[in-house]
């Protein structure tokens, strides 16, 4: 199928999102709705919600999943890697001169400019959940979904509270909306991928998960142990973000290969970066004592920590194309994007508002954010600038 867009084009996009993209990854998702569909109508906010469900449904990065995806409907297979690397490379980076022993930024002033980013956040995520419950809550019955998914959400832990707030939506869809009027199915980019290729990397997955612990048992290869240790951790998350923490850590820290303080060391520089959490296996695969360490370390790490989530991903959007305009599946699916809504605005509350509001000032940087972003109609990336220069005279003063 021809492409709307060019491998360029989603390279630059996502690079300046990997450059500013400050707060997990649910602000990811902010960033990624402010920028990509709102302001460059890539996909609508209903096309947008289905993707950000379906991720929030699969094992590995969620945001980055999203990210992928778009790529590759945008430019074709060359785009989905152009926006994995564009958005990953910056905080790689980061990491791996921090594994070297560079500092990122040091000093109260520096210290402010950080807390500034992660208080804008609260900003980007607040403005995704207004936008998008608007358009994906507009009755009773979906704003009721939302408000259900959202209890769920703050009140279970971790991964098990997310995809019970999305089992619910989607249980809820099927009973009582039904009858919801849709858009023509017109409004939803195809992916384009064969149903051969995705049955072929689903088979992948398998391979890796059972193939990379025998091949790691058989032979002494340090880069086979690392590429089984983070493929792992990246194949069994769901949700992304701060979730993979505990596989990480149970593969590189319990096995001996990291010590912990360096572990939490490697996690705090990891909080100062933009894009997401996931690259901070490229710090772990550097200072690792197993593999090659460095540069190298920091590669096979990364790659195999994304790996599976990426395949999982293109293994089923084939399936998902075919099915996703059908009567019952449409349902479901705006019960799922009621209940995003929800979880997006739990996570507003926690992890995003309870960490980035300290007090009054970060509160009025907060505010003044999502009024630039509403009412203003300020890129993301300006917002962000306003965050750090802040945070930093919250800081001074």
């Amino acid at each position: 199928m021809r492409r709307a867009g060019d491998v360029g084009e989603v390279f630059l996009a996502f690079l300046r999102l990997g450059l500013t993209s400050f707060g997990g990854p649910v602000a990811h998702l902010g960033y990624f709705r402010d920028d990509l569909v709102v302001r460059r109508r890539w996909m609508d906010d209903r096309a947008y919600a289905d993707l950000v469900a379906l991720c929030q449904f699969l094992p590995g990065p969620a945001s980055s999943q999203v990210g992928f995806a778009m790529g590759l409907q945008r430019a074709g297979v060359l785009g989905a890697l152009a926006a994995f690397t564009a958005f990953t490379l910056p905080s790689a980076v980061l990491l791996v001169a921090f594994a070297g022993g560079a500092g990122l930024i040091g000093g109260s002033i520096g210290e402010g400019a950080l807390s500034g980013l992660t208080t804008i956040a609260v900003a980007i995520v607040a403005h995704a959940v207004w936008g998008m419950a608007r358009s994906l809550t507009p009755d009773a019955r979906r704003a009721g979904i939302a408000v259900v998914a959202l209890a769920l959400a703050l009140l279970l832990p971790g991964a098990l509270g997310q995809l019970g707030a999305l089992g619910v939506g989607v249980g809820a869809g099927l009973l009582l909306l039904r009858g919801v009027p849709d858009r023509p199915t017109s409004a939803l980019p195809s992916f384009g991928v064969p149903r051969a290729v995705g049955i072929l990397c689903l088979v992948l997955v398998g391979v890796g998960l059972v193939g990379l612990p025998a091949l790691s048992s058989a032979t002494p290869s340090g880069v086979v142990a690392l590429a089984d240790a983070f493929f792992r951790a990246g194949a069994l998350v769901f949700g992304g973000g701060h979730v993979v923490l505990p596989l990480l850590e149970a593969g590189v820290v319990q096995t001996g290969w990291v010590a912990p303080d360096a572990f939490l060391a490697g996690y705090g520089a990891a909080q100062a970066v933009p894009g997401p959490l996931f690259t901070f296996a490229a710090y772990l695969g550097a200072v690792s004592g197993v593999g090659p360490g460095g540069v190298v370390g920091a590669a096979v790490a990364l790659v195999a920590v994304f790996l599976p989530g990426f395949l999982v991903l293109v293994g089923v959007l084939p399936f998902w194309d075919a099915v996703r305009d059908r009567p019952r599946v449409r349902a479901a699916m705006h019960g799922a994007n009621a209940a995003v809504v929800g979880i997006l605005g739990a996570a507003l509350y926690s992890p995003v508002f309870t960490t980035a509001i300290t007090g009054p000032g970060p509160f009025v940087l907060a505010v003044v954010g999502f009024v630039l972003l509403t009412a203003f109609r300020a890129p993301a990336w300006a917002v962000v600038l306003v965050g750090a220069a802040g945070g930093a005279l919250l800081a001074a003063v």
